[in-house]
């Protein structure tokens, strides 16, 4: 059981300003409204938080390579939104399949490393950077998940976020005072990654500061940038804009929750390695947490598993680890009785799937098997197995 928390003296009275049962907006209340009010008004409260920055309409697509790697057809992509450098993303589809796909907007994770975005879960032509094969050994059993999704028949997109990869800050972007002498010299070295990371890292609390200053917020930004995405996968004339998904670890189980919870086209949503309490948080876990995940207000509101559940009675699934530092495993149980009440409230609690493994922060092939399955299931693949052997 968890006592200490993080304030110490503190930590009581902070745990009294949380709202005791649910929030003001929360379909747990005894007088919620009807389910299509309640999600229209909850909605409306959040994105009312998140202060989302305009991002314009669906970019304009620029192809910058096309080619067949491992059994796929692959584009690399990229777009401009209207602030800050090109976005890169990459387009996975099973080659030679006619018609039109169910699509997959699949979310790298933080990881702590933001000289990288998608190539975290992708794995392109050429060799993979020495730090890309650490990771995905990691977290991901060493494969590319989104690889491994696209041949199972689906078409995945998959984007740098908001400060990830193409779309980070260089050191050349920012007053000496805050690059403190930094170049880019060899930037695509180990070494210089990791000297890129450490400083982005500490960036962060400025980046977080200055948002709020300009009246937005992380989440705000990070889900109108995935929003964007979105419009680039439905448009294409390959994918079957109605069995559309979403999902991601860490990073990208957070974006899943904002994103899937926010926006209907997502038809199902996998959250992995990124569910618990606003009080998880508050009193024991904030420390090992990006600044990327809090909204301002929203815990008045609705708890944070209840942002994912605005997207109720559609799928949704959540996969968490035992062992998992970032949470607690009280928050994590506590998480998932909040969306079974949630799902249960609308009648839909065969629609919600909650699985819990042993080990760490990963998305292991077991925990893709059965993420996998589960988008079978509700948006199902173009063919019935694979059409390829791909297991790297």
């Amino acid at each position: 059981m968890t006592t200490a928390n993080m304030l110490g003296p503190y930590g009581e009275w902070a745990a009294q300003i949380l709202p005791k049962s649910s929030g003001h907006s929360s379909l747990r209340r005894r007088d919620a409204p009807p389910l299509n009010r309640w999600k229209c008004r909850a909605r409306e409260r959040i994105l009312e938080l998140m202060a989302m920055p305009a991002t314009g309409r669906r970019p304009r697509v620029r192809v910058d390579a096309r080619y067949e790697h491992d059994g796929l057809h692959v584009e690399e992509l990229s777009w401009q939104l209207p602030f800050g450098p090109r976005t890169r993303a990459v387009f996975l589809k099973p080659v030679h399949v006619e018609g039109t796909l169910p699509g997959v907007l699949a979310l790298h994770d933080h990881g702590g490393r933001k000289y990288f975005g998608m190539r975290k879960i992708v794995q392109l032509r050429g060799r993979r950077h020495p730090l890309i094969i650490e990771h995905q050994r990691q977290h991901y059993g060493d494969r590319g998940w989104a690889n491994a999704l696209a041949c199972r028949g689906y078409a995945v997109l998959v984007h740098d976020g908001f400060l990830f990869g193409s779309r980070r800050i260089r050191y050349q972007h920012v007053p000496d005072v805050i690059a403190r002498g930094r170049r880019e010299r060899n930037p695509e070295s180990s070494r210089e990654v990791l000297e890129y990371n450490e400083w982005a890292s500490e960036q962060e609390t400025v980046v977080a500061k200055s948002l709020i200053c300009a009246g937005t917020t992380w989440p705000g930004v990070f889900c109108a940038e995935d929003q964007r995405a979105l419009d680039v996968l439905c448009a294409r004339p390959d994918v079957d804009a109605a069995r559309v998904g979403c999902g991601g670890l860490s990073g990208g189980g957070l974006r899943t929750v904002f994103l899937a919870g926010l926006d209907d086209r997502i038809a199902a949503a996998f959250c992995a390695g990124f569910m618990t309490t606003w009080r998880d948080f508050q009193l024991y876990k904030s420390y090992t947490h990006t600044w990327m995940t809090y909204l301002p207000g929203a815990p008045r509101e609705l708890d944070f598993p209840e942002i994912l559940g605005l997207r109720v009675p559609l799928p949704t699934q959540v996969l968490s680890c035992w062992e998992d530092s970032l949470f607690t495993p009280e928050g994590m149980r506590e998480a998932d009785r909040i969306l079974r009440r949630v799902y249960a409230k609308a009648g839909a609690e065969n629609r919600y799937d909650c699985r819990f493994y042993r080990g760490g922060h990963k998305l292991d092939l077991p925990m893709q098997t059965d993420a996998f399955a589960f988008l079978d299931r509700w948006i199902g693949p173009m063919v019935d197995t694979p059409p390829t052997g791909y297991t790297r």
